[in-house]
C-alpha cells in the first residue's frame, strides 16, 4: 500500500509540474527561452508588498446564479479596481476592462465579474480541461493565507469549468488534485452579444459564481465577521483574428506560433505566475448586509511580519541553489530583496530543512516559515 501511495503521489506531482509548465509555456515562449519565467519561481516578485483589499458584505437573500447581477445586493456591492497586467503598473494597461465584486452568506462565497470583450468566443466543453487555452476568468482562494491548500477555478464563456486543489504552489514540492470538485458549486455566464459569431461586435461577458463554503470548511476555513481570506482573480486573453467566418488565435509569422496570451489580474503578482499566493489580495468579510452600511478594512500588521519571513524564504531558495545548504543567519544573504527591518529573525537548520521564526512586535505571536514556504503562528 505504501508503494502504491508513493506511486500515486509521484504521478500527481509530475502532473502538477506539467500543468504549470503548460500554463506558463502557452503564453511565455520568449521568456522561457531566456530563462526569465523559471527564474521567477526562485526569485521574489519584482514589486513591493501592496496587495489589493476588498470588504465583502453579506447577501441577505440567496442569489439566483444566472449571470445577470440584477439583485439589489449585487447592485449595492462595490466593484474591485480594474484589473492590471499581472506584472503590475509597469506594463501596458489592458486592452479591455475587467472588474469583479463579491458577496457572501452562510452557504456561499459569491463572485461576479464583468469582462469587456468585442469578440466573445470559447471552444472547450469538457470539464477540467485546460480552460486557459480559451479566454477565461480565474479565481484563486487561500482561506487561511498560509500559501498552502488553496483552490484554483477557471471558466470560459461556455461556462465550462476547471476546479482543482493545490497542496502547495508549483515552486514547492506540490500535490495537485486535478480531479478535485468544489461540490455544490454553481456558475453562470451571460453574453452581451453573440457567442462565437465573428459577424458582429459584442460588448462583454458576465460571470456569476457561488463557491460552496462547505468545501472550504473541509479545509478548516469558514468566513465570519472580520475574517480575512487571500483571494485573487485572473483573466487570460488571447489575440485572435477572423478567418473563414471563424475566430482563431493570431499567429506570429516570425515564429509560426500563437502570440502569447495576456494575463490581467486584480492584485498584481509582480511576475508572470499566478501561483504566488502571498501576492493575492485580502478579502475581509463583514456581517453588514450589502447596501446597509460600511465596514472599514482593517490592516493586520502581522502581515508585515509574514512578509519579512517571505523575504527569508526567497533568499533561502537562492542561497541553497548556490550553496547546497540553507543559511543559518540572515547575514549570510548577500542579495536579500528586502531586509526584515527591525524584526529579530531566528533560523534553525538541518541538512535538508529550515525554519525561520519572528516574534511579532504587534501581536506577540511567533510566526514561522519553512523550506516549503508555509507560514503559521504558535
Amino acid at each position: 500500500m505504501a508503494s502504491v501511495r508513493k506511486t500515486v503521489w509521484c504521478v500527481t506531482w509530475i502532473c502538477g509540474i506539467l500543468l504549470f509548465v503548460s500554463h506558463v509555456y502557452a503564453g511565455n515562449k520568449s521568456k522561457i527561452k531566456s530563462g526569465e519565467v523559471f527564474k521567477s519561481r526562485i526569485m521574489s516578485p519584482v514589486r513591493s508588498f501592496h496587495p489589493k483589499t476588498y470588504v465583502c458584505y453579506r447577501a441577505s437573500k440567496p442569489l439566483k446564479i444566472d449571470g445577470k447581477l440584477n439583485e439589489e445586493a449585487w447592485q449595492s456591492a462595490e466593484w474591485t479596481d480594474d484589473f492590471q497586467d499581472i506584472e503590475g503598473g509597469s506594463q501596458p494597461v489592458p486592452r479591455f476592462r475587467t472588474r469583479a465584486k463579491m458577496l457572501w452568506n452562510d452557504n456561499f462565497l459569491y463572485v461576479a465579474a464583468e469582462l469587456e470583450e468585442p469578440n466573445v468566443w470559447a471552444n472547450i466543453t469538457q470539464r477540467d480541461a485546460v480552460i486557459f487555452h480559451d479566454n477565461d476568468f480565474e479565481v484563486f482562494i487561500d482561506p487561511d493565507g498560509d500559501t498552502h491548500n488553496y483552490t484554483e477555478y477557471e471558466m470560459n464563456a461556455l461556462n465550462t469549468v476547471w476546479d482543482l486543489l493545490l497542496e502547495q504552489p508549483y515552486r514547492d514540492r506540490n500535490f495537485v488534485l486535478n480531479n478535485y470538485d468544489l461540490k455544490g458549486l454553481i456558475s453562470a455566464v451571460l453574453v452581451d452579444g453573440t457567442l462565437n459569431n465573428p459577424s458582429d461586435k459584442d460588448k462583454k461577458w458576465t460571470v456569476e459564481i457561488a463557491f460552496p463554503l462547505s468545501a472550504y470548511a473541509e479545509l478548516k476555513a469558514r468566513p465570519a465577521d472580520g475574517v480575512q481570506w487571500r483571494i485573487n482573480f485572473s483573466r487570460v486573453e488571447w489575440q485572435i483574428e477572423k478567418v473563414d467566418g471563424k475566430y482563431q488565435k493570431k499567429v506570429n509569422p516570425a515564429t509560426g506560433l500563437s502570440y502569447p496570451e495576456d494575463n490581467w489580474v486584480w492584485s498584481p503578482q509582480g511576475v508572470v505566475n499566478m501561483h504566488l499566493p502571498e501576492m493575492w489580495g485580502f478579502v475581509q468579510f463583514s456581517d453588514i448586509p450589502s447596501g446597509e452600511g460600511k465596514t472599514s478594512f482593517k490592516w493586520n500588521r502581522d502581515e508585515e511580519v509574514k512578509w519579512a519571513l517571505r523575504q527569508v524564504y526567497y533568499a533561502q531558495r537562492r542561497y541553497v541553489s548556490s550553496n547546497r545548504r540553507y543559511a543559518s543567519d540572515v547575514n549570510q544573504f548577500a542579495d536579500i530583496e528586502k531586509a526584515p527591518g527591525s524584526f529579530d529573525v531566528k533560523i534553525y537548520t538541518t541538512p535538508e530543512m529550515y525554519e525561520a521564526v519572528i516574534q511579532s512586535p504587534f501581536s506577540g505571536k511567533n510566526w514561522h516559515i519553512n523550506q516549503e514556504g508555509r507560514t503559521w503562528s504558535d
